[in-house]
């Protein structure tokens, strides 16, 4: 998974991070935001096939953030998306994501792509 986001022109670096949980950490490339905002994303995939693909902005003092997850949980399918800009449990919305790991990482690099041809 980390090859295949090294591969796209929207990524700046791609390293495992061991804290507590060992997940990717994504860091997008500047040339796509301004100056002030950082951007990256998160993901922890499981042997099971759940995962958790965290979405961040950061700018001076706020956050936009949005999740893709696959796991049990009580709020909703165990396939659901966390929407902008809070990525908070309560506004959480079913979904299907697709079962191949490439396939759902094309489907958040795209998200992401339209997100900044929207911005900026």
């Amino acid at each position: 998974m980390r090859s295949r986001f090294i591969g796209s022109r929207q990524i700046e670096s791609a390293e495992i991070v061991d804290e507590q949980k060992v997940y990717l950490r994504v860091t997008l490339s500047d040339e796509y935001y301004p100056n002030e905002v950082l951007a990256r994303l998160e993901i922890r995939w499981y042997r099971n096939d759940d995962f958790t693909m965290h979405y961040q902005e950061n700018r001076k003092d706020e956050a936009w953030k949005c999740r893709w997850d696959r796991h049990p949980n009580a709020h909703n399918t165990r396939d659901h998306f966390h929407p902008p800009p809070m990525a908070s449990q309560s506004d959480a919305d079913d979904a299907q994501w697709p079962a191949d790991h490439r396939d759902m990482c094309r489907l958040v690099l795209d998200f992401l792509e339209e997100r900044i041809e929207t911005v900026w």
